[in-house]
């Protein structure tokens, strides 16, 4: 009996030795299960680019079917960089073979696939743009139909090379492929690249350029008109009445004593010694710049006095009203003779100048304007009419400035009570 109990004692011993020795080997599967589980828990953020992979196989199941070209193996878009064409698939290697050609994009298809947000476009076709690099992969930048950019993934066996054309506009023949909001990819058949400084060459950064240049008759007379060629500047000769205002010279080109007189600002080294010529007609050559409607400046290179173009009125034969100014607002009644002289002066202050309505000059016959600078005092403008017409006329004067005629500080007026002669029988 103590012998048949003492095999299963042996038994129990080698039951309890087998498991030690297998035993050896189970820590390493406990050791294994914790890395499982580790890599279980990171399985959401490595799930995109599995899935990414797994996504396209299943199309080509399908396509042996019945399509002939496989779905593009892209993954999804990321934005935290601000890139918003479609991404690299880096586990996907690089094609080295070209598909097989398919049909032409139409002309309706080609729009779509250059508008932003349109899919589904596949086709052959040719695309041209500046070539960029993401993460190392060449992409066409495209300026779409709507003026926004779009990404084409150039592929091929040609994706090693075209990095080495980045910032170049290239262009594209090959399968395109738009199966993203902002893009897609190109199967890359044949492409050109030409070199950045083929167009930095036509760039014009030159306002160094805007060199001043000989204004032709037609513009030096265009200048002369109020209200045109604002902003003209060149080099001109200019002809007027040479009138001063405080310390300033300018020059009169058109419409004398008028709301639409033109005149422009002497300056330069010229202007000196010209106040010997204050009323007389001067010739003015050097840069014209027309800074408003009603004149500019001239930088001077060399100013001349001219004899007049027309002899004055003789007064000596007519009779001649004189009326002054006095106050603001104010109004004097004159009566004249019809086909005499009415001599109005008023007195100025400094940047501004006496002007009437040219619609007035031509109704009432103004003849001459004329400044006098007196020893003292403010300078003294005349008014001097013929009129041809009898009745009541009225004439308003403004005092605005000299290049602004519409800013008036003072106005004068004058209401003129025009007398036929008496016929004695």
């Amino acid at each position: 009996m103590a012998k048949k109990k003492a095999k299963p004692a042996a038994a129990k011993k080698q039951a309890k030795t087998a498991p030690k020795k297998i035993a050896k080997p189970a820590p390493v599967k406990k050791e294994a299960a914790p890395k499982a589980a580790k890599a279980k828990g990171k399985e959401p953020k490595e799930t995109k680019a599995p899935k990414a992979v797994k996504a396209p196989e299943a199309p080509p199941a399908k396509a042996a079917k019945g399509a002939a070209i496989p779905a593009p193996a892209v993954s999804v878009p990321r934005r935290a960089d601000g890139w918003l064409g479609p991404m690299p698939d880096k586990p996907m290697p690089r094609s080295t073979k070209l598909p097989s050609d398919v049909n032409l994009l139409t002309k309706r298809e080609m729009e779509q696939a250059l508008t932003v947000g349109e899919r589904g476009v596949i086709g052959e076709g040719s695309m041209k743009g500046k070539l960029v690099l993401y993460q190392g992969f060449p992409y066409l930048e495209v300026i779409g139909r709507d003026k926004r950019e779009l990404w084409f993934l150039l592929q091929g066996p040609d994706q090693e090379v075209l990095p080495a054309y980045a910032d170049h506009k290239v262009s594209v023949s090959g399968l395109i492929k738009r199966f993203h909001n902002y893009g897609g990819s190109i199967d890359v058949r044949k492409y050109s690249a030409k070199k950045p400084e083929a167009e930095a060459a036509p760039v014009v950064e030159v306002p160094e350029a805007s060199k001043l240049r000989l204004l032709s008759p037609g513009e030096v007379a265009t200048i002369a008109n109020p209200g045109m060629s604002v902003g003209v500047k060149g080099f001109a000769t200019l002809r007027g009445r040479l009138e001063m205002n405080a310390e300033e010279y300018y020059l009169v080109v058109s419409n004398p004593g008028t709301r639409q007189q033109v005149a422009f600002t002497l300056e330069g080294k010229a202007v000196k010694g010209l106040k010997k010529f204050i009323g007389e007609i001067v010739v003015a050559t050097g840069v014209v710049e027309k800074a408003t409607g009603w004149g500019g400046r001239i930088e001077c290179e060399n100013c001349e006095p001219r004899a007049p173009g027309y002899p004055p009125v003789a007064r000596d034969s007519i009779e001649v009203v004189e009326v002054e100014a006095s106050g603001q607002g104010a109004a004097r009644e004159v009566s004249v003779k019809l086909n005499n002289g009415l001599s109005v002066q008023l007195s100025e202050k400094q940047g501004h100048v006496w002007a009437i309505e040219p619609q007035t000059a031509k109704r009432v016959s103004l003849r001459e304007v004329n400044v006098k600078h007196p020893s003292s005092g403010s300078p003294v403008r005349e008014f001097f009419f013929t009129p041809r017409n009898p009745g009541m006329q009225e004439i308003e004067f403004f005092l605005g400035k000299v290049h602004n005629p519409m800013q008036v500080a003072r106005t004068f007026k004058v209401i003129a009570n025009v007398k036929a002669p008496e016929v004695t029988p």
